[in-house]
């Protein structure tokens, strides 16, 4: 199966999404620190990214984090796991998705649905998994 990085600084959430995906057979690494995640990926790159929006020190971290990870790995997934909608009315959804600003493969509302969680990391890995990863 594969390995997937979640990143949020809610370590009781992000080990819940954690358990979920082991359930399908995913290796996992939880994040809680934006900061470390580009260094993390230099050691080892995973097969995709869950990706929380707002962090204590920055609102925008997983946004910014995203177009970080983007500008070197544009191959790697990045499933944005987020309540920012239901905090600021700003409506952010899947036809926000940009190669620039928000190079993300998808987004899903916090609270989250596990189900619905797995079956979007299924459909994302099958997608990247037709793509070439250069690196990998």
């Amino acid at each position: 199966m594969a390995f997937l990085m979640i990143v949020d600084d809610d370590v009781d959430f992000a080990e819940a999404v954690a358990a979920a995906l082991r359930s399908d057979g995913h290796e996992t690494l939880v994040e809680t620190d934006p900061g470390e995640v580009l260094g993390l990926l230099q050691r080892r790159m995973p097969d995709g990214v869950v990706l929380d929006v707002m962090f204590p020190e920055n609102p925008c971290g997983g946004f910014e984090l995203a177009r970080e990870i983007g500008k070197t790995h544009e191959h790697l997934p990045i499933l944005m796991l987020t309540a920012v909608n239901s905090q600021f009315p700003l409506g952010f959804s899947e036809r926000d998705i940009d190669s620039t600003w928000l190079p993300v493969s998808g987004f899903l509302e916090k609270p989250v649905d596990f189900r619905l969680l797995r079956e979007k990391v299924r459909q994302l890995l099958s997608v990247s998994e037709a793509e070439p990863r250069a690196e990998h």
